[in-house]
């Protein structure tokens, strides 16, 4: 019985990191706040994510104030034209409409 590859077969697989995607865990919790907000905001929007836009964006920004993320511009994150007040607004008023119902 044999695990795993022959010792014949030389394969010489060449691991990188990706490009975008991957970034280090926040061990200390430093942005676990906003992480669970966002979580959140998912679970009530039945894993939609529009409508947790701005907390998506300001979880992102935690991490890139603390140096779990390099920093880059929000058009190249997707999220160049979210604006705080206006998705808060939006996601209160299409919960509010559907807790009326």
């Amino acid at each position: 019985m044999s695990f795993g590859r022959p010792p014949s077969i030389n394969v010489g697989f060449k691991t990188s990191p990706p490009d975008r995607g991957s970034f280090p865990l926040d061990h200390d919790g430093e942005c676990r706040d906003a992480m669970l907000s966002y979580m959140a905001c998912l679970k009530k929007n039945s894993s939609t994510s529009s409508p947790c836009r701005d907390l998506s964006k300001h979880y992102l920004e935690c991490r890139m104030k603390n140096g779990l993320m390099e920093r880059d511009e929000w058009r190249n994150l997707g999220l160049a034209n979210v604006d705080k007040k206006s998705t808060t607004a939006s996601t209160t008023s299409s919960t509010d409409e559907s807790n009326r119902k």
